[in-house]
């Protein structure tokens, strides 16, 4: 006869060990992730990018994407830095931001935050309307240089930002003087078509995968890319190939505020180390025309302070001010 209670018991003891295995592998702490500007721009894209495959691939679910714009983005990182030790939020960033601590007074540095990983990284595309006179890059260059006023070049960072730093870059390698370009930040990737398409730029530098579909649809002309190679479904020469001798490339990543637990920051990191290999993730990757940068923990922060030192000297030596 079968003993009720010993059965009780031993079910009793199977459900302990099945929850103290379960126990093992701890499931990530739910966060927020917080974009530092308004939607529709770059870090939003890749932020909402983020959310949406940790929830396909089940990884975890429901995370609350917002956007906190203010000072070029300085903002959010100063609410990052205020929120010491709370695990649950996690900053959108990338080298446009390490660049405006640098150019907003009091401004938090990125090295005070929690390194998490840097995601991927991509090259900027230099566009214009389909009726613009700029049929090719050296048309662009002849009108850039032989202008009686300074060309109106657009972007979507602010100063000091990837889109910015890419033009300055380009007008140093042609020779031409700092007057001989007028930059014009929109905030966001939907001001800056808008002022394309109206004609208040002349030319706008931007994300290769922000404009993918106007581009892939005939409503923007890309003349040229900045990264090492070809961007897959972009017709247009890297600048080397034009004989310009300059490679850039703009990068993204994740920060938690100072003071997160050693656990939870090992969490997060595995979490976004599994996301990495999901098959949604790669995907994303392939379709925003972003490369895998994938880089963790302290190496990520070895990476970050390294930048904040190689930016800080750039915009000296390019003479950018906070604007």
């Amino acid at each position: 006869m079968i003993d009720r209670r010993g059965f009780l018991a031993a079910a009793a003891s199977a459900a302990v060990a099945a929850l103290g295995g379960c126990a093992l592998a701890p499931a990530p702490p739910p966060f927020r992730l917080m974009v530092p500007n308004p939607p529709g721009g770059g870090y939003d894209v890749t932020a909402r990018t983020v959310a949406a495959t940790l929830d396909e691939a089940g990884l975890v679910p429901d995370v609350e994407v917002f956007n906190l714009p203010g000072s070029a983005g300085t903002a959010a990182l100063a609410r990052l830095v205020y929120e010491e030790g709370n695990a649950g939020l996690l900053l959108q960033m990338g080298l446009g931001m390490v660049a405006r601590t640098h150019l907003t007074a009091d401004a938090a540095p990125v090295t005070r935050t929690t390194p998490l990983a840097r995601l991927l990284e991509e090259p900027i595309v230099l566009l214009v309307p389909p009726e613009s006179p700029f049929r090719a890059f050296a048309d662009l260059c002849a009108a850039w240089e032989a202008a009686d006023a300074p060309l109106r070049v657009g972007g979507g960072s602010s100063s000091g930002g990837p889109d910015h730093l890419a033009l300055m870059l380009l007008a140093e390698r042609l020779g031409l003087p700092g007057g001989a370009t007028e930059y014009v930040w929109h905030d966001g990737g939907g001001e800056t078509l808008a002022a394309l398409l109206d004609r208040s730029v002349d030319v706008a530098a931007s994300g290769a995968g922000e404009y993918r579909h106007a581009i892939a649809a005939g409503e923007l002309r890309p003349l040229a890319v900045t990264g090492e190679r070809r961007v897959p479904g972009v017709d247009a020469p890297t600048l080397r190939e034009l004989g310009i001798d300059l490679a850039f490339v703009n990068w993204r990543g994740l920060l938690a505020p100072p003071g997160i637990g050693a656990a939870d920051r090992s969490r997060l990191i595995a979490t976004l180390t599994e996301l990495r290999s999901t098959p949604q993730w790669q995907a994303a990757l392939a379709d925003n025309h972003w490369s895998d940068a994938f880089l963790t923990g302290g190496d990520f922060g070895a990476f970050l302070a390294a930048e904040d030192r190689r930016v800080e000297r750039l915009l000296a030596r390019l003479d950018v001010g906070g604007g």
